[in-house]
């Protein structure tokens, strides 16, 4: 329980050092990169004081989803973590469609940059998000892997001006600027796109990939008071919460104690397959099921 609680404050803090990072140099890349002019650094300036906004969400909405249950939210606050990933996401998403629209013009119309102050600029930018990545690399939490993802790319990003302004003060090949913008935009989008595939599965309450309910079923089927299961329901909450829900058929009406015992032998069983939560309901072979989904 300690180490869960310890690992939950080190989640917070890395994603509230992600936003003071993010928001503090977005205000001095901003500055730098209409005195460069170069369409890398504003465009990642636009991206970044998107990212401090959606890095202030994430940071709000991984406190809030470790709450407990309460009267509007029976089951807690967890999901919340995956509202804070997504909108993580449509940022990302736009910002890279703004990169996209301002990058491709210059491919055919370049212009003349700083490629001093953008080299400068970008040392401390690889330096900044470097610190910031190392703390978040570990990530456990969709949210914060999403976090992670925001730093990552724009370390990247800052490598791409690093190696684009030295390219530009030796040759004076000034395309490079854009081409560099379009190839960390291209990378942003697959990285987002593939964390949009691993979150809508979870909000649609899908059955988690790394639980085989097939498996659960044999297993339950193997006990000696079980006749039968059905209407077998699994679902995550925020990817390392799942529940399940399940009714399981006796051979024969047993007493109370004899339920308590055997209640108690399946949730040790469930979790070992990963079920933090279960709700079983036991019936006799006789009984009909009352709900219309029971299969």
């Amino acid at each position: 329980m300690t180490h869960r609680h310890n690992h939950s404050h080190e989640e917070k803090s890395n994603i509230g050092l992600a936003f003071f990072l993010n928001l503090s140099f977005t205000v001095v890349e901003l500055i730098g990169g209409v005195l460069t002019n170069s369409i890398a650094i504003i465009s990642d300036a636009v991206h970044d004081f998107g990212d401090s906004l959606s890095l202030a969400l994430a940071w709000y909405f991984q406190k809030l989803s470790k709450k407990g249950s309460t009267k509007q939210y029976s089951y807690g606050y967890k999901r919340f973590s995956l509202l804070g990933a997504i909108i993580n996401s449509v940022v990302l998403v736009a910002g890279s469609i703004y990169i996209l629209s301002e990058a491709i013009p210059r491919l055919f119309a370049p212009e003349k940059t700083n490629a001093e102050g953008m080299f400068l600029l970008a040392i401390l930018g690889v330096i900044i998000n470097g610190i910031a990545v190392l703390r978040t690399r570990k990530a456990t939490s969709i949210n914060e892997r999403v976090v992670s993802l925001h730093l990552l790319e724009d370390m990247l990003g800052w490598t791409a001006v690093l190696i684009g302004s030295a390219v530009m003060y030796f040759t004076g090949w000034t395309r490079i600027d854009p081409i560099l913008s379009l190839l960390v935009a291209c990378f942003v989008l697959f990285n987002v796109f593939k964390n949009i595939r691993q979150t809508l599965p979870i909000l649609l309450q899908g059955t988690p990939a790394d639980i085989d309910g097939e498996r659960i079923v044999a297993k339950l089927k193997g006990l000696t008071d079980i006749a039968a299961v059905h209407d077998l329901h699994i679902w995550s909450l925020d990817e390392a919460y799942n529940v399940l829900t399940i009714h399981i058929v006796l051979n024969e009406a047993l007493p109370t104690d004899k339920l308590v015992d055997l209640k108690k032998k399946i949730r040790s069983m469930l979790k070992e397959e990963k079920i933090q939560h279960a709700t079983i309901e036991f019936e006799t072979r006789n009984e009909e099921c009352d709900f219309e989904d029971c299969l």
